[in-house]
């Protein structure tokens, strides 16, 4: 008998809305492609993406930047890291993560990891006594949202500075307050793989005033700041500006042209993935050795992705069921493996880390765990289909034991 077979492309996005394109050929066409070059009296497709972002999180100012990365490393500098400061981090994020502590002169510390996926909050609380730290950049890591009552009551307690790196929870929400808003500041992407799609960018949301002034001249406004979309009064920017650097980490009209015309969907988007996700994690539910989070009542995730563990898999299985799902055309990742593959790598592969940390509860989650992409691209239907091949192949490994 044939076995089913997936034949949709897992790393295919939906087209960019018609509005969109007509919009950015309209940028490209007047020539104005740098956010800084306006007609008299004209707000540029940047400032505009600004303002209606920041509209959408409840907060006072909004920046556009070339990547969410670079809106975690200038929050980290205009939140007051010190070169050589110990930043906490959960140690399940992607490379940005780190890279971004790095780069703001910080020194990564991992916290422990749960089986909910989130930052172990003991650990979390140990990590805060032992390192002083006064910086945690809380990753919502695949979309999962810790408790964010008690991180933000750890930080209080601890004189801890939060910053929330949000790419794969914009949309999303804790006890009704949106993810983002928690700390001093929120941090997005707009990378092609997150909820909004302009290839590559970033946004950095806060309503601290000295924070976003020293943002937006970080990301390289020369003096003409005036020309964003949200900023506070020119008296922060005369405290401040001839001290802060500038590195240069613009978004560009032509994106933010892009990004404008999808904001209005994404809350319909949003609502399209988890759709999408329930209709997997039902299907897989059946299989009792497959393993997935608990979602508290309090999170409104974003369900772009989903993530599950087998945990009677060794290496050797694991490996053989990641090729054979692969052959019907379901595309997992691991995040257990020694060694980095395309974007996923494991905390220890990030040797450029003073102090190597051995987390044994993360090593042993993320032995067993497996991710896949959930583009909207695919139908409900479709989820069936592929919760229905990653139990065969679940089966096929375990037989007996399930």
């Amino acid at each position: 008998m044939t076995k089913p077979v997936f034949s949709k492309p897992f790393t295919q996005q939906e087209p960019i809305p018609e509005a969109a394109i007509e919009r950015a050929v309209e940028v490209m066409r007047s020539g104005r492609l740098h956010r800084y070059n306006l007609l008299e009296g004209e707000t540029g497709e940047a400032a505009k993406l600004e303002q209606e972002y920041a509209a959408y999180m409840g907060q006072r100012y909004c920046l556009a930047c070339s990547s969410g990365g670079y809106a975690l490393h200038i929050a980290l500098k205009a939140a007051g890291l010190k070169p050589g400061e110990p930043v906490l981090s959960n140690a399940f994020t992607l490379a940005p993560v780190p890279g971004a502590i790095d780069n703001a002169g910080g020194k990564p510390v991992l916290v422990e990891i749960g089986r909910d996926y989130c930052v172990d909050l003991a650990h979390l609380e140990q990590m805060m006594q032992q390192s002083k730290a006064r910086f945690f950049i809380l990753s919502h890591m695949r979309g999962h949202i810790a408790d964010m009552d008690a991180i933000t009551a750890l930080c209080q307690k601890y004189s801890v500075t939060l910053i929330e790196d949000c790419a794969h929870t914009m949309g999303a929400s804790w006890d009704g307050r949106k993810s983002g808003t928690f700390g001093k500041v929120g941090c997005f992407s707009t990378q092609t793989y997150k909820h909004l799609n302009s290839g590559e960018g970033g946004l950095l949301t806060t309503d601290d005033d000295e924070v976003i002034a020293r943002a937006i001249i970080y990301s390289g406004s020369y003096m003409l700041y005036q020309r964003h979309g949200t900023l506070p009064e020119a008296r922060v920017f005369d405290a401040i500006k001839l001290d802060t650097p500038n590195y240069s980490g613009r978004m560009d009209n032509l994106r933010a042209a892009i990004l404008r015309a999808q904001l209005p969907d994404l809350e319909q988007n949003c609502a399209r993935w988890n759709e999408r996700y329930r209709a997997l994690e039902a299907r897989l539910r059946e299989n009792s050795q497959i393993l997935l989070p608990p979602r508290p009542d309090k999170e409104s995730y974003v369900g772009s992705s989903l993530q599950f563990r087998v945990e009677q898999f060794d290496n050797q299985q694991v490996a053989a069921f990641i090729a054979a799902s692969a052959a019907r055309g379901v595309e997992l990742k691991w995040f257990g493996g020694a060694e980095p593959h395309g974007f996923t790598s494991r905390y220890d592969s990030w040797r450029y880390i003073e102090k190597a940390q051995h987390l044994p509860q993360t090593l042993e989650i993320l032995a067993t765990t497996f991710d896949l992409r959930i583009p909207l691209t695919f139908s409900v239907e479709d989820m069936a289909l592929i919760g229905a091949i990653i139990d065969d192949e679940v089966e096929i490994r375990l037989g007996s034991q399930a």
